[in-house]
């Protein structure tokens, strides 16, 4: 579903190009309670999951990712598309067989040692992320993390892929899931951080009471975060969100 925006300056896009501030106000940082990630190149060290399967099989998405910033198609067609160019290579792709090209995926480095110091101080955390679910529901195994909402594909009783995609986080609208938590817990907008490294994560930002950007090289990113955070080790943003934590 994605393709290479993480990479990109606001030159080449931005997701205000296609929607405005969706938060009339802006959520001042308080007791932090949950902590939401953007999952590729935040929690695993690729720059797309989506693109990680695209380049296993050869494939390139660039005209459904056009017609998807013009707005020509949502979100379920541009799974629909990815997935067409994958069985075009395997007519017979498993869920198992997506499983085992996606293990290669590394997390990325301080992912634990984040989990580990939010577990410790009783913090909720989350993955809120447009990339395939089967990766997102393994990196949430493996750290620990309490919520999962993610983009996935339909597979048949066999574990065959069907063609057709589930949308569980419509990729510019990441604030609805963050809105939806927050209802869900009881908890306040302040009490939320939100990490990401792109422009569709933006929307997080702006309806939390902490916005990180964790290693990004987009511009607006950087612009519309409360703080920024460089370098490959998602460790770097405890000291900055633990003066937040009672």
């Amino acid at each position: 579903m994605h393709a290479v925006f993480m990479s990109m300056k606001c030159e080449y896009y931005c997701y205000k190009k296609t929607r405005k501030n969706n938060c009339s106000k802006k959520y001042e940082p308080s007791d932090i309670r949950l902590v939401l990630f953007d999952m590729d190149g935040v929690l695993t060290d690729t720059l797309s999951s989506w693109k990680f399967v695209h380049d296993y099989f050869g494939t390139c998405n660039d005209k459904s990712v056009d017609d998807y910033l013009r707005g020509e198609i949502d979100d379920a067609e541009f799974i629909r598309r990815d997935v067409s160019l994958w069985l075009k290579k395997d007519k017979n792709l498993t869920r198992d067989k997506l499983v085992s090209i996606l293990r290669d995926i590394p997390l990325m480095k301080g992912a634990k040692d984040v989990m580990f110091f939010l577990k410790k101080h009783n913090v909720k955390t989350g993955i809120v992320s447009a990339g395939l679910d089967v990766l997102a529901e393994r990196v949430a195994n493996i750290l620990g993390v309490d919520f999962v909402f993610a983009n996935g594909i339909l597979f048949d009783e066999k574990g065959f892929i069907s063609g057709e995609g589930l949308v569980g986080v419509r990729l510019m609208y990441k604030d609805e899931v963050v809105r939806r938590l927050a209802s869900r817990l009881g908890v306040s907008l302040g009490s939320i951080v939100s990490v990401g490294n792109s422009c569709f994560d933006i929307p997080m930002f702006e309806c939390s009471g902490l916005g990180v950007a964790f290693n990004s090289e987009d511009d607006c990113v950087r612009e519309a975060a409360d703080l920024c955070v460089d370098g490959k080790d998602l460790g770097l943003i405890i000291p900055f969100i633990s003066k937040y934590i009672k």
